[in-house]
């Protein structure tokens, strides 16, 4: 990544290091760039190509949307709605988060577009800060989003651990759900989603699946829950109910704590732009994918919020219920079934499976470049591409243990898991909001405020090595 304030490096450093600032590791995939426009575009910016362009569009937008998918953050965090605003707050909540999540897709889309990298924000922090501050802001920048993204993907296991269990609570109402039990099921599901991963021949095929079980269960839970329930809500509950449990008396503080569930539903639309040297034409199909996630997740999330609004019959007992799942007790009042309620959990699970599966190859890919960089202790082991698998499995295998660690802080006390997480997930929620600071090619303040950055701009010459300027 070309952030050195030098124009140039020493004739030391070139002989130890042929292909970039810092030492390519010995794995690399065998790459011909000579007919590959992609390939020698990423040559220009300063690295060697590591990673077969094995997806496509539909991959792509299934590892962007699968992170995101809007319709199941809802699912996911319908308490933090519902007793923050109810379904006004979730409802508008959606429509003001869709709008602003527009705004930040079309600048993330613009930096993908001109600067495709695996790097994402930090390199894009590299290119455009000033020199004398550009090492600093791309390191912080980094090490933030990869934390970021491993904390998401706890998040996403805790869900699915707590989904899994409450199914079973639910059909055993005389078990009383134990710590234990969320942080087994927690474990185990981010083992398989870890398997899920280490095939970079497979990996395409299953985020292009992911893609598909979301929309195909976020259409079948949007018919079949009002179609079973016998009571529906007026269009003045649904559209017009506010409620207040959050403590506080002054009802817009109360919406705008509420929002981290619409926001929630609209975050890391990062995700695709670190797929960008995995796919063929990245400056025209990462733009695609990120604003199609936004697009997509609006739709989705707003037909399905609607949907499970117009079915909800006792919002206390969804709130209170014993099961720990929200979602799976408004199932179960909408279908007044045990099976019923499971079956539609179930869908619930395997989209969240995919989402899960997304956000390790998210932190994979965020990881691996970061230690492309030199961003890490022991950059020269997580920095390796698998010669046979096709995969950064040394980041991979990295980034899955954080995750396992984090597991067990939920055992010693959920609250403490549940405010770490709060905090650094709130970092990644919107991760194109940052203004850039203008490089040297001197961007006017109206192009920078309106995200038009030119393709054909001259990449800083050198690769970004933090050892180099003394950061670790």
């Amino acid at each position: 990544m070309s952030l050195s304030p030098h124009e140039s490096r020493s004739s030391e450093d070139k002989s130890k290091h042929p292909n970039k600032i810092h030492p390519v590791v010995s794995s690399i995939v065998p790459i011909n760039t000579e007919n590959d426009v992609d390939a020698r575009k990423l040559v220009e910016m300063g690295y060697q190509p590591q990673l077969r362009r094995n997806f496509g569009i539909w991959s792509v937008l299934g590892v962007g949307f699968s992170v995101t998918n809007s319709w199941w953050g809802i699912s996911a965090g319908l308490v933090a709605g519902v007793n923050s605003g109810g379904p006004v707050l979730v409802i508008y909540g959606i429509i003001l988060i869709a709008t602003i999540s527009t705004g930040v897709g079309i600048s993330l889309a613009e930096l993908a577009s001109a600067m495709p990298n695996s790097g994402g924000q930090y390199y894009w922090t590299g290119q455009l800060a000033p020199r004398k501050y550009a090492p600093i802001l791309s390191f912080l920048t980094g090490a933030v989003g990869w934390a970021g993204a491993v904390f998401t993907s706890a998040s996403v296991c805790l869900s699915l651990g707590s989904s899994l269990v409450g199914m079973y609570a639910l059909g055993h109402p005389e078990m009383l759900i134990q710590p234990w039990m969320v942080f087994l099921a927690y474990q185990l599901i981010n083992l398989f989603a870890f398997v899920l991963n280490c095939s970079g021949r497979l990996l395409p095929k299953i985020s292009a699946a992911s893609l598909y079980i979301s929309l195909i269960s976020c259409f079948v839970i949007t018919i079949a829950v009002p179609a079973a329930s016998r009571t529906k809500q007026s269009a003045k509950f649904v559209f017009a109910t506010f409620v207040n449990e959050t403590g506080w008396e002054n009802n817009v503080i109360a919406f705008i704590v509420g929002l981290i569930n619409p926001n929630w539903s609209f975050a890391c639309l990062d995700v695709a732009t670190h797929m960008a040297e995995e796919i063929h034409q990245p400056e025209r199909m990462i733009p695609l994918s990120i604003l199609a996630t936004v697009g997509i997740g609006l739709v989705s999330s707003l037909g399905y919020s609607i949907a499970v609004f117009f079915s909800m019959t006792d919002l206390e007992g969804i709130t209170g219920t014993p099961t720990g799942v929200p979602i799976l007790e408004l199932y179960h009042q909408a279908t007044r079934s045990v099976a019923g309620a499971i079956v539609l959990q179930v869908l619930i699970v395997l989209t969240g499976l995919g989402c899960l599966t997304a956000c390790h190859t998210w932190q994979a890919r965020l990881a691996w470049s970061f230690a492309r960089d030199r961003g890490m202790p022991g950059s020269r082991y997580w920095s390796v591409v698998h010669p046979k698998l096709d995969v950064p499995l040394n980041a991979h295998i990295m980034s899955c243990t954080w995750v396992s660690i984090l597991g067990c802080l939920y055992i010693a006390s959920s609250t403490a898991f549940n405010r770490m997480f709060n905090f650094l997930v709130y970092i990644v929620l919107h991760p194109g909001k940052l203004p850039p600071g203008a490089g040297p090619e001197q961007y006017s303040a109206w192009a920078l405020l309106v995200g038009q950055i030119r393709t054909n701009s001259q990449h800083r010459p050198a690769v970004l090595d933090f050892i180099h300027f003394g950061i670790l």
